[in-house]
């Protein structure tokens, strides 16, 4: 740890890229959320990281921990500040730890390793290491079974369809996506296979473990999404499968551009983007990598990437796009270029490309049209019409609700400090009410 930044909590926050007052702001939200009222100011941090002073066990510490992303099990289990993110680091690649990373964010049990979250020097270091490290396959040890075939086409036909069902039925698909992965895992790990049936194994694996890891991110369990994240990428690159890796990749510097981290997702991007195949996934990639670049207002490179991911997108293929990233479509390229273009301060064309994604996105896509929506509520807010703002996020709430996506409630949850200044503006004020009974 760097000797200017001593205590885990300013390593933390350090690595978000937030400032005493941004976190004590983060955690008067997380209180709010909760229909609490928390004092919190930068001199109580400064406190808490000298070690003057400690967070209280049963009310600063799980806001900070909700505020983190990190299991709130973590909290009284490890204590404080041994639960906070930033002290761990990934298993490095190999053969012999893609199932070593599978069982790690599959164990239930309170383990240290599963509530502490990857630094972005960490991630950015594992990127790399993806990047120049060719796949071997697994050492093979004794035997118990042998693989059927037949039950192995089961296998990648059920995954595929629960898969397919995650978006739609999260709840009733979370047991089975981690149970389906545990019997891969097992089969991985006991069973007797040539090498096409072992890509195929870890290309499942891959795939499960890239799906839950969505869910857990989703549900803001960030430290255990980027353990499944870690798992899909051993197992995609075990399987030599160099696009899904780098899509996965692309999904932990998603993830960190939702933490604020924007600078550590270009610096996974960097890694990810030259080693993808199908121009649907450098698209896709490219894309994100724009975002990042908005977040920083590196206007010129931003524009750059958001070019070169349309032509991505508008290029010829034989092949169909990998699954993980056959939604990536016109509506997906629209959208998020308007949400680059709102960070950039060109507000007007923002809101039209904003206005195209959501009008060609395909009724399937319920989550991304209120993540769209929410998009465009910011920009609103941003303009100053706050009425217009409020609106839209009550159509987003409506849509996020009813489809049960958190992830799309806390995006709406987040606008509620900048709207609260306008709670007599007409809609402001019935929004501000849903969000307090929510919870």
């Amino acid at each position: 740890m760097d000797d200017e930044i001593r205590h885990p909590l300013a390593y933390a926050r350090n690595e978000r890229g937030w400032s005493q007052e941004e976190l004590a702001r983060r955690i008067r939200q997380a209180a709010a959320r909760r229909g609490l009222r928390s004092g919190t100011r930068g001199s109580r941090i400064s406190k808490w990281e000298t070690g003057r002073a400690t967070p209280d066990e049963e009310e600063s510490q799980p806001l900070i921990a909700e505020v983190f992303g990190v299991d709130y099990a973590a909290v009284a289990h490890l204590g404080w500040p041994n639960w906070l993110p930033g002290q761990d680091e990934p298993l490095p690649l190999g053969p012999r730890n893609a199932v070593f990373s599978l069982r790690e964010a599959l164990m239930t049990s309170l383990d240290r390793r599963s509530f502490i979250a990857y630094t972005s020097g960490a991630l950015a270091a594992f990127a790399h290491r993806w990047a120049v490290t060719e796949p071997d396959p697994s050492p093979r040890w004794t035997p118990r079974l042998p693989v059927d075939t037949e039950l192995l086409d089961w296998l990648e036909a059920t995954g595929a369809e629960l898969i397919l069902l995650a978006n739609q039925r999260r709840k009733r698909t979370r047991r089975l996506l981690g149970e389906h992965l545990t019997t891969i895992t097992d089969i991985l790990s006991e069973g007797r296979y040539t090498r096409p049936i072992e890509q195929r194994l870890h290309t499942l694996a891959a795939s499960l473990s890239q799906t839950i890891a969505w869910q857990k991110f989703d549900e803001r369990r960030h430290a255990s999404a980027g353990r499944f994240w870690h798992a899909a990428l051993h197992n995609a690159h075990t399987a030599g499968q160099r696009d899904l890796g780098a899509g996965i990749l692309s999904d932990l510097a998603y993830q960190m551009l939702w933490l604020n981290d924007a600078r550590g997702a270009v610096e996974i991007l960097e890694h990810a983007i030259p080693r993808t195949q199908h121009p649907t996934a450098r698209a896709l990639l490219l894309l994100r990598q724009a975002r990042a670049l908005a977040a920083l207002n590196e206007g010129g490179p931003c524009r750059r990437a958001l070019t070169a991911a349309e032509k991505a997108l508008q290029a010829p293929s034989y092949d169909p796009p990998p699954a993980w990233c056959s939604w990536m479509g016109m509506a997906d390229l629209a959208a998020d270029s308007g949400r680059c273009l709102a960070d950039l301060g060109q507000r007007r064309r923002a809101h039209q490309l904003m206005d195209e994604g959501i009008h060609l996105l395909p009724t399937t896509r319920s989550k991304t049209r209120a993540v769209f929506m929410t998009y465009q509520a910011e920009t609103y807010l941003r303009d100053g019409e706050p009425e217009i703002a409020a609106a839209t996020a009550i159509r987003s709430l409506d849509l996020a609700s009813r489809i049960n996506a958190p992830r799309c409630v806390t995006m709406v949850r987040d606008l509620e400090e900048k709207l609260s200044p306008y709670a007599h503006t007409a809609g402001v004020g019935e929004l501000l009410g849903r969000l307090r009974a929510i919870g």
